[in-house]
């Protein structure tokens, strides 16, 4: 019973230290809800986002090698493409107020396969990418049955991670403040986030990885400003 608890609190310990950043994401997610970014987009964006970092671990419990940190870091092209998009599609965007957590009945499927979950859980993944560096050794030195109990308290923390930032954002001092500011902070608070993982992993000391990563960042510009219009053409339609 003793080392159970010394797991779970190491879970706890793990997960917090590591997720801590989380938190300005989340409350900059929530302030940017409108009619087509939704609060179920983001909860299933942080859970997709949280349950690859755990795939992405796994090869420790096995004792495998897992990917370079360089090659990590090119996950830091992901939040930069998202904000250059951001930037570029700022105007005409449009925040509703008071967009409650309920999920539409049959609305949760199509959230789990929408672009803005991915965008989420891209982003959640590109910020955890150091993560895995603590993960993978956190699971190796672990049995199977504790490592089960530690994956089982990262996902029920990430459900108190999202709940805590959700309320954080209708307190009206921290609401005004978001949504006065938060469409403007998003996006340089996104780039600055890629550029930290890009340079943090030292990605762009490697002359072949700097391109690539260029190219792929162009690839995902191209990519959201192409959904960002097929959205804003089908929401005309319906109006």
């Amino acid at each position: 019973m003793m080392q159970l608890l010394t797991v779970l609190s190491t879970g706890l310990t793990a997960f917090a230290a590591t997720n801590m950043d989380d938190i300005i994401m989340l409350l900059l997610f929530f302030s940017q809800v409108n009619v087509g970014f939704r609060p179920r987009h983001i909860v299933a964006g942080q859970y997709l986002g949280l349950g690859a970092l755990v795939l992405a671990s796994l090869p420790g419990f096995f004792g495998s090698l897992v990917f370079p940190r360089p090659w990590i870091g090119m996950l830091g092209m992901i939040p930069i493409a998202i904000g250059i998009s951001r930037l570029l599609n700022q105007e005409g965007e449009e925040a509703l107020d008071n967009v409650g957590l309920e999920t539409p009945q049959g609305a949760l499927l199509s959230s789990i396969l929408s672009p803005q979950t991915y965008s989420v859980a891209a982003i959640t993944f590109a910020n955890g990418g150091d993560n895995i560096g603590i993960y993978v050794p956190l699971f190796a030195s672990n049995t199977l049955q504790e490592l089960l109990l530690i994956v089982g308290t990262f996902f029920s923390l990430a459900g108190v991670w999202c709940y805590t930032a959700y309320r954080l954002t209708r307190l009206p001092a921290i609401a005004e403040s978001l949504t006065r500011y938060g469409n403007q902070l998003v996006p340089f608070v996104l780039i600055g986030l890629g550029g930290l993982l890009l340079v943090k992993s030292h990605t762009l000391e490697y002359r072949g990885l700097t391109v690539l990563t260029l190219v792929l960042c162009s690839f995902c510009l191209l990519a959201f400003n192409q959904n960002q219009s097929s959205a804003a053409t089908t929401e005309s339609d319906e109006n």
